[in-house]
């Protein structure tokens, strides 16, 4: 691992000011996830900041309604805290279902929003990468992709965002407040991350001098039924082929409200709103939710490794529906 510097910084006006005097290509994200790109030598960084110290582990309830939890809140205590549980317990789920105990236990919310992806070819330096090396190439792109993304793709890049976390933010119309000298701005988690375009190395809006300092949760009455599933290899420590996150609203037999989101088939978390649009108004049955899984993946495109993706997506769609209608949601 290249030598760098490292600064412990004891409040937030310290951070961003040394955030602000590093020169050169930044990244800035949670630890285990940096430590892991340091030690296999795709990030080398020249500064690392420390920010653990920094007052963002807090959980606040504002006056309109809003959740406001603070970048350094775990992930293990965003799932365990009452008011998510009760009002989001779509975000538990996702949490849960994410990592193993003790990675939950140290991972936080602004760093599960800015991990990287877990393509096999972003870890490879044998390999071409263009989100590693822009410009180099993609290998996965004709090489081995059972896990890659077959909505939102390039022809320069294939890899699906592997949060969990964000697939349920982006359901929720979550904001996420950024901070640098310049002042603080609030940019909704559905434009946080990029398409890959022709800059897949370019993964989010966040510039090079801003830290993620808390994420808001606007008041949403329709999460209190919901449900996040997550179809994957094994049972648990494994990222997700296809997830579903949903909220549903249903009077006198017809979809009032709906909410859905994608994740292990899109390269950034994916809001079905084609889907949603679809269904919004129409009679809750199967064949309702069948016709809106379609919709949804009907411009999705897979190769021969990946393409089951796109049925299986359909189906898990309409299965975390038919449960919503019949069980509701599983705090």
């Amino acid at each position: 691992m290249k030598s760098f510097s490292y600064l412990s910084a004891p409040d937030t006006a310290t951070a961003l000011h040394a955030i602000a005097d590093m020169e050169g290509v930044k990244f800035l994200a949670g630890g285990t996830n940096l430590v892991d790109l340091m030690r296999e030598g795709i990030e080398e960084p020249a500064t690392v900041v420390d920010i653990t110290r920094l007052p963002l582990d807090g959980i606040e309830e504002l006056p309109d309604g809003t959740l406001r939890v603070g970048a350094l809140v775990t992930n293990s205590r965003l799932a365990a805290d009452p008011l998510i549980r009760t009002r989001y317990p779509v975000l538990a789920q996702a949490i849960l279902l994410g990592a193993s105990a003790q990675l939950r236990n140290m991972a936080t919310v602004g760093g599960n929003l800015l991990q990287r992806t877990r393509c096999m070819y972003f870890y490879d330096e044998t390999a071409s990468c263009n989100k590693r090396a822009p410009g180099s190439g993609c290998d996965a792109i004709g090489g081995f992709s059972r896990g890659s993304a077959v909505l939102g793709a390039s022809e320069h890049c294939i890899a699906t965002h592997p949060s969990d976390m964000a697939v349920a933010l982006v359901l929720l119309d979550a904001v996420v407040e950024v901070e640098s000298v310049r002042g603080v701005r609030r940019i909704p988690v559905a434009a946080f991350h990029r398409l890959p375009g022709d800059t897949p190395h370019i993964e989010t809006v966040l510039a090079a001098d801003e830290l993620v300092t808390a994420v808001e949760l606007p008041p949403v009455p329709v999460a209190a039924h919901s449900r996040y599933r997550k179809v994957r290899d094994r049972a648990s420590y494994a990222f997700a082929l296809v997830s579903v996150a949903a909220a549903l609203a249903v009077e006198d037999g017809v979809v009032s409200e709906v909410r859905l989101a994608l994740g292990g088939v899109g390269t950034k978390p994916w809001r079905a709103t084609e889907a949603e649009r679809t269904l919004l108004g129409r009679p809750a049955t199967e064949e309702a939710f069948r016709r809106a899984a379609e919709a949804e993946l009907a411009s999705a495109e897979g190769g021969p490794q990946n393409a089951f993706k796109i049925e299986l997506a359909q189906r898990t769609i309409v299965a975390v529906l038919r449960q919503l209608l019949t069980e509701g949601s599983a705090a």
